[in-house]
């Protein structure tokens, strides 16, 4: 059976596809969110180390990328498989983007995440109590402290994924990468890991919630070891992980790579993180 060719998103979406994830699709992802939600907060009473509810994270996260009847292959499969401890890092498209790295990620891991999300009732729960580390992207300093459990984390074995963009992007392109997967490879002295989601902005992109059935892609990289990286050379990180993941990311998308894809690095380093 021929793949389908990943192709923009209709403006307005076909009516059909507008019924199905009104009727349909929405209601069934919300209730499967839900129950799984509830099952990894009861899980949480019951263990120390969140196996069982990494387990079912990534049920609820094959349940939700079925839901969305969107093929997903992963290119560069062997590159996850490298290194037992890395920060994997990733663009950022979609609310769906969570759904597909769970679904594809074949071992236990903790997420980085804005420091708001802690906040929500429900959500904020279960990022706590699955010990998923909040970082403060509105504040350098609070964001340089806040990447010290970061790496604690990492350097108690447990891998860690982010993304550097620290939001979804609205054109589909990527934006700027903070520093902060750099600054915690550099100190947990573990590889950087270049990951790109493509697809996922066609499937559901930022302010909206319809869905739109595309095939996606997450594209792997080589590792890139930070053995004899300095704290000084965090930005330098940051830029050469933003070439991976660019590359990675208009090497399967069918838009055109920027004259200068590379994105500079937005979030400053203290004088006394160095």
């Amino acid at each position: 059976m021929t793949r389908r060719v990943l192709s923009p998103r209709p403006n307005p979406l076909p009516l059909t596809n507008r019924l199905l994830s009104l009727f349909v699709q929405g209601p069934i992802f919300f209730v499967s969110t839900a129950f799984f939600g509830s099952l990894s907060l009861a899980a949480s009473l019951f263990e120390n180390d969140g196996k069982m509810q990494h387990r079912i994270a990534q049920i609820w996260a094959r349940t939700s990328v079925a839901i969305s009847s969107c093929p997903t292959i992963i290119v560069g499969e062997g590159n996850l498989r490298k290194h037992k401890v890395a920060v994997y890092a990733c663009n950022h498209l979609s609310y769906m983007d969570t759904p597909v790295i769970f679904s594809s990620l074949p071992f236990q891991f903790r997420i980085v995440a804005r420091h708001d999300l802690w906040k929500l009732p429900f959500i904020g729960w279960h990022l706590r109590r699955s010990g998923q580390v909040p970082v403060n992207v509105d504040n350098p300093r609070a964001s340089i402290s806040s990447l010290g459990s970061a790496v604690k984390t990492l350097k108690s074995g447990m891998p860690l994924f982010i993304f550097p963009e620290g939001g979804r992007t609205e054109t589909g392109h990527p934006n700027a990468f903070l520093n902060g997967p750099a600054f915690m490879a550099i100190r947990a002295q573990v590889p950087i890991v270049p990951m790109a989601l493509i697809g996922t902005h066609e499937l559901l992109p930022i302010h909206t919630g319809q869905f739109y059935p595309v095939p996606i892609t997450l594209a792997v990289g080589e590792p890139i070891e930070t053995t004899g990286y300095t704290i000084r050379q965090v930005e330098e990180l940051t830029v050469r992980l933003s070439d991976e993941i660019c590359c990675l990311y208009y090497a399967h998308s069918y838009l055109q790579a920027p004259a200068h894809p590379s994105l500079d690095a937005i979030t400053e380093i203290p004088e006394n993180a160095l």
